[in-house]
């Protein structure tokens, strides 16, 4: 079994990012599981607090997630042209201390995607991410990219996928990711048993 974790970086409770990572989830091929875990309870970082009360349960519980899954799909919004504020706040609570970005980050699989109202997806936002991906040590896939426009016309009330284009961009991106996942972690632990 596969395993992926998939971050909404949205809190909003019918956040279309959200709404698209359940897509991503039903689009996947058998044998692959992702899980969708949440951000919420993150505080603002702040490094006076991690020396006086360390790294917060949720926080932790999430790098161990990722430390042990095979993939991680980061799922942006996009705001003012760039990243969110409260996903760069969980990525930074994510990679402290330091030492452990390794554990975390280092050569795990990420595939960015996102969605907003807007005409352009969140192309702007997904460029915003490579650097902070880069000095992390994750290993980016470059094989596709999946910025859906035009959000409130793509998703119905109820939050599911109602626009046949976009189910099947949805289900190449995911599939060409789980692809890259299976190809990069079997190299790894090829590499590893060495």
């Amino acid at each position: 079994m596969t395993s992926l974790i998939g971050l909404s970086g949205s809190l909003r409770r019918d956040s279309f990012n959200s709404s698209l990572l359940r897509a991503a989830r039903s689009a996947l091929p058998d044998g692959v599981d992702l899980k969708i875990e949440s951000i919420a309870a993150f505080p603002l970082y702040n490094f006076d607090d991690e020396k006086a009360h360390g790294i917060p349960v949720p926080v932790a519980a999430l790098k161990d997630a990722l430390a042990g899954a095979d993939g991680f799909l980061l799922c942006t919004p996009e705001y003012n042209n760039s990243i969110p504020g409260v996903l760069k706040n969980a990525i930074d609570w994510l990679s402290r201390p330091a030492a452990d970005i390794p554990r975390v980050f280092g050569d795990l699989p990420v595939a960015i995607m996102g969605t907003s109202p807007g005409a352009f997806g969140t192309t702007l936002a997904q460029n915003a991410w490579l650097p902070v991906l880069r000095t992390l040590g994750a290993r980016l896939w470059t094989g596709g990219r999946f910025a859906l426009p035009a959000a409130s016309r793509v998703f119905d009330e109820d939050g599911r996928l109602n626009d046949a284009a976009a189910q099947e961009r949805l289900e190449k991106f995911v599939r060409g990711f789980v692809g890259f996942v299976r190809e990069t972690r079997g190299s790894i632990h090829a590499t590893e048993s060495k």
